[in-house]
């Protein structure tokens, strides 16, 4: 009975605040055309378009029509057409955006507007559109320049405007930047597009690792051990990678370099395995078992130990570490069940997070440092959730499909990657930080687990 009452007094709430945006927004109109608008207008770097921190976040009504054909050849045509829709699917991707059917606009199709002089704003505010993406396309033989334009329609204002030229082979790297500019300035972040996927995927019977863009384009196959292959961990710049592989019959941990097969490997006695990079160093946690219990340990990264940093009678595992470095979760048995608990590396001082629920493994800390989200098994399935790093606003993220585990950020903390056997065997999805928009990442045959989101990746 509470939990309807507090749902139907939110929903009126959401109701009440949207119907209140549109009224500023007509009275703002109004004093336009009265000659009463201020002096200094309000810039798009003032306003506030998008509220990340939000767990009812509005998506954004966003048109794109085709773009523009500037150089008037068949290549061109193709693709105004086709970049604009790759704008589309990649910002629809950060679920911040609702695209509004083309089909729909006002504006003439074949022969669109791409500058602010040009184009008739109540044209698109008419059909919905708070947002609008222009674009111009030159292309000549294996080269294109490309104009691109995001517009607040309300306000008939220049929000943000780039252009690129290149091969039209690069035409991804260019909307990809392109994107991270509108999410710049929209959010304070760049978003995900300069990053990668790490996963583990059954190839010739055995699990290996493999990489794809952060939308699961060009999945490709990053090991090749013929062996048993877990647990990929990124370095902080992206530039190394650590898992545990069966190759030599037991679990070692190995430390290799993205761009080649230099590294080091960790062969102990006993496993080594979980292994999680220190934020800004080359050094990384991982648990081994030489001295008999399985405990955390920091190394180098030429895999040397550096120092143990947990002591328990209950095995101790799952290091993630907190965006700063200073203070690291992990899962331990010290109280009888699998629970997370967090260490201040400074200190010393440990304090248990998770209370409710007997097996809580899995922890992945936020690149904004104030959540957590751990996989949680209940009733025989595993779901996922969100706890604070205060151990407060515990939240449910998925339920009632399938097992779902596995949690990880994305580098902007805006979406959540995790497995999930909801269609039979695991695959892998995303989802926003609060369990909306889940969806499917990767399309191969088999399963695929475990997958790790990378930092951005700056290019040289």
């Amino acid at each position: 009975m509470f939990q309807c009452f507090r749902d139907y007094y939110v929903f009126n709430v959401i109701k009440f605040m949207q119907k209140l945006k549109f009224i500023i927004i007509f009275l703002a109109m109004v004093c336009l055309n009265l000659g009463l608008a201020p002096n200094h207008a309000v810039g798009a770097e003032e306003y506030e378009y998008i509220d990340i921190s939000n767990p009812f976040l509005r998506k954004i009504p966003t048109a794109i029509p085709r773009f523009k054909n500037i150089s008037g050849n068949m290549k061109g045509r193709d693709l105004s057409v086709d970049l604009a829709n790759s704008v589309s699917k990649t910002l629809e991707f950060t679920g911040y955006f609702e695209m509004l059917d083309r089909g729909a606009f006002l504006a003439d199709p074949h022969d669109p507007k791409i500058v602010a002089t040009e184009i008739n704003f109540r044209n698109w505010t008419v059909v919905g559109s708070e947002l609008l993406v222009t674009g111009g396309v030159a292309a000549k033989e294996e080269y294109m320049e490309l104009e691109l334009r995001m517009f607040d329609t309300f306000q008939g204002k220049l929000i943000i405007g780039k252009r690129y030229k290149g091969r039209i082979s690069n035409q991804r790297q260019m909307i990809h930047r392109f994107c991270g500019e509108v999410m710049y300035h929209l959010t304070g972040n760049r978003g995900v597009f300069n990053s990668q996927i790490a996963f583990i995927s059954v190839s010739n019977g055995n699990k290996e690792i493999f990489i794809s863009e952060f939308d699961g384009y060009k999945p490709h196959q990053f090991t090749n051990n013929n062996a048993i292959t877990l647990f990929p961990a990124w370095s902080s710049d992206a530039q190394w990678m650590a898992y545990t592989s069966y190759v030599n019959g037991k679990p070692d941990l190995y430390i290799r370099n993205i761009k080649g097969k230099s590294g080091a490997v960790v062969s102990k006695k006993g496993i080594q395995i979980t292994p999680a990079w220190v934020p800004g160093k080359f050094e990384l946690a991982a648990t081994l078992s030489f001295s008999g219990d399985q405990e955390i340990y920091l190394l180098t990264g030429q895999g040397k130990v550096i120092k143990r940093l947990t002591k328990s009678r209950g095995i101790d595992v799952e290091p993630t570490w907190s965006p700063d470095g200073k203070k690291m979760a992990f899962v331990s048995k010290r109280s009888g069940t699998p629970q997370i608990y967090i260490k201040d590396v400074a200190s010393g001082r440990v304090r248990r997070l998770t209370y409710e629920g007997r097996y809580n493994t899995q922890p992945n800390w936020s690149p904004k440092g104030d959540k957590i989200a751990f996989s949680t098994m209940q009733i025989g399935r595993i779901d996922i959730f969100t706890i604070g790093v205060d151990g407060k606003d515990l939240r449910r993220l998925t339920e009632d499909q399938g097992d779902n585990e596995a949690p990880c950020w994305s580098p902007d903390g805006s979406l959540i990657t995790f497995s999930s056997s909801r269609e039979g065997i695991s695959k892998i999805y995303v989802m926003t930080a609060f369990g909306t928009d889940q969806r499917r990442l990767i399309s191969l045959p088999g399963p695929q687990t475990n997958p790790k989101w990378s930092p951005n990746i700056t290019s040289n």
